[in-house]
This record gives C-alpha cells, structure tokens and sequence, in this order.
C-alpha cells in the first residue's frame, strides 16, 4: 500500500488504509499536495488523471479534485 491518505470515490471523504486495501476499485491514495490550481479528475481505477467528460460517464470510479 503507497503512503498517502485514501480518499474513497464514491463519498469523496477520506478513509483508513484498510478500507482503500478492501476496495481499490473506488478509492485513490493520494501522495502528496496539489500545487496546481483549478479542477482535476482522477480514476479511482488506475490512478490517473482523466478528463471531465470521462469523470461524468464513470462518477463512482473518479474523484474530482479541486484547489
């Protein structure tokens, strides 16, 4: 498991380690600090950054990440 805090997709609140283990489908680790600004979707899938129209066909696999 990364180091991090793990934040579940579904509810967007931050969850134990253990949960993230029990469902990596829909929660992402996130390592560090966001020092870009704006709007920033994530698969909770692969963990990696995606785009707003595949955020909005798949809400429950991305988190949006706002500064």
């Amino acid at each position: 498991m990364p180091k991090g805090h793990s934040r579940s997709s579904i509810s967007g609140r931050y969850i134990p380690a253990a949960a993230a283990a029990r469902h990596p489908k829909t929660s992402v680790t996130e390592s560090g600090s966001n020092h870009s600004s704006g709007v920033h979707h994530r698969s909770a899938i692969s963990g990696l950054f995606i785009n707003s129209a595949a955020a909005a066909r798949h809400p429950k696999t991305s988190l949006t990440e706002r500064d």
